[in-house]
């Protein structure tokens, strides 16, 4: 547990403040010994066969490490461990270096690093099973990070479209037009939509790492939540949801990054479509949430409950949610390596990597490259377009609703929120029908042929694609009083299906 406190907001706070007198890592405990020498260094078998190099830069790109009693290639020696890069290609190779490297986790073999031709000590996980690498983190552990994630995305989601029961008294008291009252939803879509472009790059700058982004934008998402509440003008109003969505982003930003650093690359599918769920989910919920309580209390409780529901999570988040990435993980170990040591030569992997590099260099790598990959790449960019337009559509629903179930079907405000309930039933058997497929296809499928090209993992949207147009045709035709609301509901649910699948 004091791992767990040391490595959240909190422990880092009560580490500056008594100037890392509490909550101290083993480098700074009395009796500390490095598990490895100068004289192991020297001794370390330089990498010369080269199907040995290709197998140990396979391990290294998944953050897992090889102790081989090959007869072929003669023994080999445990060397650094790199952060996983998820934007190497999937290869055979890979796949078989990640099965190899989750066996070898559980032991706990030495991991020598290695030196540089200039002299420089790489710093990296002390052993194969060493507990500050997230890939070996206790399976509770990872649940209870996971739970926390989910939380903190539902958090946000849900508060989209929590607003949507409180429109109709929001326009009246405002004497705003349809237009007008739908633009406060809108500017949390396009607030939380803008903001991965900031924080998703910046979140994979090691010296920043991903909990200060997570920390300091919840934190000011929660406390916005009060002025919202209160707000007695419709052009705060507006300002203030652009803001929360602005500030709520990472959640969409970071979160499935979060995910990646501490579970392996087979069983990433499962925590993402989960995470996945939770943000769909959300919004779905809100109006379940708000749509009673606007109506027998007013529109700006439901506003108050993003507080309550945000507040609690950000608490749980403050005091126990550690950092994920192996880079800044390692960073920090480098630095407090240096202080024990007094070996200025000793730096982790991720401080060469930016160490020569200027800050505006860093920036424009973080900021820009992602944008010139969507534009040139015109996978990419479809990709991102399409998923816009599913993403906008299913916004638009929000919109939607009341002027057909209340207008038509003259729906209560609460009953209206009950009805957004097909949303989450479509997210539930979406979720099914995606691990399913990992699950019974794509994992024996891997097993048996191993990594083929990522295009292959599209073989649900081939069926999932056509949910949508025959959804939102069979909505639009059933829309009326002398067709059952029923019609229209299973209309929503199969499109919100084929969305969650794509």
């Amino acid at each position: 547990m004091a791992d767990l406190i040391r490595e959240a907001p909190l422990g880092q706070l009560i580490r500056y403040f008594t100037r890392n007198k509490f909550l101290k890592y083993p480098e700074e405990q009395d009796g500390f010994q490095i598990p490895w020498s100068e004289a192991d260094i020297e001794k370390t078998d330089k990498p010369a066969p080269q199907a040995k190099e290709a197998r140990n830069d396979a391990a290294s790109s998944i953050g897992s490490d090889r102790s081989d009693n090959d007869p072929e290639l003669g023994q080999v020696t445990l060397t650094r461990t790199t952060t996983r890069d998820s934007t190497r290609q999937w290869t055979e190779e890979r796949q078989r270096a990640e099965e190899e490297g989750a066996m070898e986790r559980i032991q706990s073999n030495v991991i020598v690093p290695t030196k540089t031709a200039d002299g420089v000590i790489l710093v990296d996980w002390y052993t194969t099973d060493d507990p500050a690498n997230p890939q070996n983190w206790s399976l509770g552990k990872k649940i209870y990070i996971t739970a926390l994630i989910l939380l903190y995305t539902f958090a946000v989601y849900v508060s989209s479209s929590i607003y949507t029961t409180a429109q109709v008294q929001v326009m009246a008291q405002w004497k705003l037009n349809y237009a007008q009252g739908s633009t406060i939803l809108s500017l949390y879509v396009l607030g939380y939509g803008l903001g991965p472009l900031l924080f998703s790059p910046l979140s994979e700058i090691p010296a920043y790492g991903r909990n200060i982004w997570y920390i300091s934008t919840f934190f000011l998402f929660t406390i916005l939540g009060i002025p919202t509440a209160l707000v007695d003008n419709y052009a705060g109003m507006l300002v203030l949801r652009f803001l929360t969505g602005f500030l709520g982003s990472p959640a969409l930003a970071t979160s499935g990054a979060s995910l990646q650093d501490i579970y392996s690359l087979i069983k990433l599918p499962y925590a993402i479509a989960v995470w996945a769920a939770a943000a769909f989910c959300g919004p779905a919920l809100g109006p379940v949430l708000s749509g009673f309580a606007t109506q027998a209390k007013g529109w700006r409780w439901a506003f108050w409950e993003i507080v309550w529901i945000a507040g609690p999570i950000f608490i749980a988040w403050f005091v126990s949610m550690p950092e994920t990435s192996s880079g800044t993980i390692l960073l920090r170990r480098a630095r407090r390596l240096r202080k024990l040591t007094g070996n200025d030569k000793m730096l982790s992997q991720s401080e060469i990597d930016q160490g020569t590099k200027k800050f505006s260099t860093v920036t424009y790598e973080a900021l820009i490259v992602p944008l010139l990959m969507t534009v040139q790449d015109p996978a990419i960019l479809f990709a991102h377009v399409y998923t816009a337009l599913i993403y906008g559509v299913y916004y638009s629903f929000f919109e939607a609703f009341p002027l057909v179930y209340i207008d038509i079907y003259h729906f209560s405000i609460g009953t209206l929120g009950v009805a957004f309930l097909c949303m989450t039933v479509a997210c539930i058997l979406g979720l099914i029908t995606y691990c399913s497929y990992v699950y019974w296809y794509l994992e024996p499928d891997i097993m048996k042929n191993g990594m083929r090209a990522q295009e292959h993992r599209l073989v649900p949207a081939l069926i999932a694609v056509w949910a949508l147009p025959i959804s939102m045709f069979w909505f639009g035709w059933t829309a009326k009083e002398d067709i059952h609301w029923m019609s229209s509901i299973a209309a929503i649910t199969l499109f919100a299906w084929g969305g969650f699948v794509l």
